[in-house]
């Protein structure tokens, strides 16, 4: 098999492009049945039904047809995925849904101050493509820990640093659970409970037969699925409101509207202290502040604290960084990332439209003339429990309305006044970024437990029948594990995202970025550096969570990430330098071009056997 072949024909399928047009034709025709289904008067949970299981097992399918017995198949997708899948998984898996329906939310109640977490995500990927992901695509090793072991030549460091990463993994894949969860639930009208053991359930089946192969190509569908199912109805609404039907550029009158209301209203303009976090969290939430306010729910200090985390976060996420080692060179890699960039961008700016066009129905309810009406899609909204009414006497005001955080995405095609399939085509968008984003943490976790602890323990390497074998139990046992973990217990899924984060943040990004660009860090520095900045920043956490430190456990990372470097840097400084062999892999690694050194380093290792045997 050619691992780095120089052919772009042998690396990529041609037929990508048709196989996933076949599959966006088949969500588009999925739409449009259900929809005449509908207006012939088709059961409305019987739709939403439809609308769940057709996708998901669409996903299942890609996913199984995904089998492989080789293990730069399971572990790396064959180095085959071009540029712009590998940046399409790293986009929509960054938000996962809960990104899409928890930033939504706190964006249409907090404005502008809920884009520090988005603005950190888009920060997160330049920082990838400058510090980070060239360098360890040309390692190429399957595993953050077992970069960390080639780059440090200790087992140690490897071990614990696998700890250190599993806890952010296992926060990612329960906030994307309960997302998933929360969403199918609206579709099939189960529980979230039963609907997070169904999504548990559909993700070991769609994983365990190809690993990041399964992973790669389900996860590119679903992730063409959500961002469809986002951009089509915001774009239906802006041609409502604005006559064009690009909301990403046409929502600046919309906002300027807004703004006069903002004003007629008297809404507050009052600001919080310097290191106050207060986005909305679940539950029932007021519109309170100006959309356009700065510092109205973030602080003035807090606002540029949590978009450092974010970014360090992003950069040094464990359930994002695998997947650039399946791109075919260290060229691809940066394309992709690049991709990511762009994608990220266009979430970004497209829930900030969701939010407002949002705002604008709500507020021609406020501002109306005449006796107060409640429209049909609030209606529907408070009959969903996604909103609350208070209907006082007289006219209404902004403070007779509550939301559900997590609603606010669900109530726009109902704003609209769009046919009711619409509604579940948004849910089974969301449901998908849950997939995309769940089996991110899945397949890493599951890989660094087969790869940095069964196998890392072993003094020699395993069969590959074995490490694939393992790779497939650890991946069940971990997907059980964080389903269990969101059902037992329960948390807001944007608080579990910004937990791992600054975690990630103040553990791994340190050591990542030094083990990059200084030599002289080594194997005490790494671990002094990951066990410092993880039990820093989780002690923090809970001093703030228990208000024992009168700030927001978001705000953790600025303890944490200070104290990580501090410590690899003082450490590595007074223990003696890295070997040879670590010398000469960061040289080799800051080449951009030439064959993948962990590649090159199994073709060795099996030409010694061949010679051997």
């Amino acid at each position: 098999m050619a691992l780095t072949g120089s052919a772009r024909t042998r690396i990529i399928n041609p037929r990508l492009g048709i196989y996933f047009g076949i599959f966006t034709s088949f969500i588009v025709a999925l739409t449009m049945v259900l929809t005449i289904l509908e207006q012939l008067g088709a059961d409305d949970s019987t739709l939403g039904l439809l609308m769940l299981l057709g996708p998901l097992a669409l996903y299942t399918a890609i996913g199984v047809a995904g089998f492989t017995r080789e293990p730069i198949d399971y572990f790396a997708a064959g180095r085959r995925v071009p540029a712009f899948y590998t940046g399409l998984g790293l986009a929509v898996s960054a938000f996962g849904a809960t990104g899409f329906m928890a930033l939504t939310g706190a964006i249409f109640f907090s404005g502008f101050d809920a884009l520090c977490i988005a603005i950190g995500i888009v920060g997160g990927f330049v920082m990838i493509a400058v510090l980070v992901a060239p360098f360890l695509r040309k390692v190429g090793a399957f595993t953050l820990p077992s970069f960390f072991a080639r780059r440090f030549d200790s087992r140690l460091v490897r071990l614990v640093s696998a700890a250190v990463i599993a806890v952010p993994l296992v926060l990612i894949l329960a906030a994307e659970i309960r997302a998933g969860a929360f969403a199918a639930s609206f579709l099939s009208g189960a529980n979230v409970e039963i609907m997070a053991v169904a999504l548990v359930l559909v993700l070991i089946g769609m994983l365990i037969a190809g690993g990041v192969r399964s992973l790669t190509w389900s996860s590119t569908g679903a992730a063409i699925a959500a961002l469809l199912t986002l951009l089509v109805p915001v774009a239906i609404v802006a041609v409502f409101l604005t006559n064009m039907p690009v909301p990403q550029l046409s929502h600046g009158p919309v906002l300027r509207a807004l703004g006069r209301s903002e004003s007629a209203l008297e809404m507050s303009r009052s600001t919080v202290d310097l290191l106050t976090f207060a986005l909305a969290g679940e539950g029932l939430h007021p519109v309170t502040k100006r959309f356009a306010m700065p510092n109205g729910s973030v602080g003035a200090l807090a606002f540029p604290i949590v978009v450092m985390t974010t970014m360090a976060g992003i950069a040094a996420a464990p359930w994002l960084l695998p997947r650039l080692i399946a791109t075919p060179s260290v060229f691809e890699t940066r394309k992709a990332v690049g991709w990511a960039t762009v994608l990220t961008g266009v979430i970004i700016i497209t829930l900030a439209s969701i939010a407002v066009f949002m705002r604008e129905y709500l507020f021609d309810i406020v501002t109306a003339a005449g006796p107060a009406q409640i429209p049909g899609w609030l209606q529907d909204l408070a009959g969903s429990d996604l909103a609350q009414i208070d209907a006082g006497a007289g006219a209404f005001e902004v403070s007779n309305f509550s939301f559900i955080r997590d609603g606010v995405i669900l109530g726009l095609p109902l704003a609209g006044g769009m046919p009711g399939v619409m509604l579940h085509v948004v849910l089974a968008g969301l449901v998908g970024a849950a997939v995309a984003g769940a089996g991110a943490s899945i397949v890493a976790l599951g890989n660094v437990i087969a790869e940095d602890v069964v196998d890392g323990l072993s003094p020699t390497a395993a069969p590959d029948t074995v490490r694939i074998s393992t790779g497939r139990v650890t991946l069940a046992l971990v997907a059980a594990l964080g389903g269990a973990f969101a059902i037992l217990a329960p948390t807001d899924p944007l608080r579990l995202f910004i937990w791992a984060l600054v975690l990630s943040a103040s553990s791994i990004f340190p050591v990542l970025v030094l083990a990059i660009w200084w030599k002289r860090a080594n194997a005490y520095g790494a671990l002094a550096g990951l066990v410092t900045g993880f039990s820093v920043a989780a002690l923090a956490m809970l001093a703030c969570e228990a208000q024992w430190i009168p700030l927001d456990s978001a705000l953790a990372g600025v303890f944490g990430l200070p104290a990580a470097l501090a410590a690899t840097l003082i450490v590595a400084s007074i223990t003696p330098v890295p070997g040879r062999d670590a010398l000469e892999l960061v040289s080799d690694m800051r080449i951009p071009g030439g064959e993948t050194v962990y590649d090159k380093e199994m073709r060795l290792q099996r030409q010694r056997m061949r010679q051997e045997g």
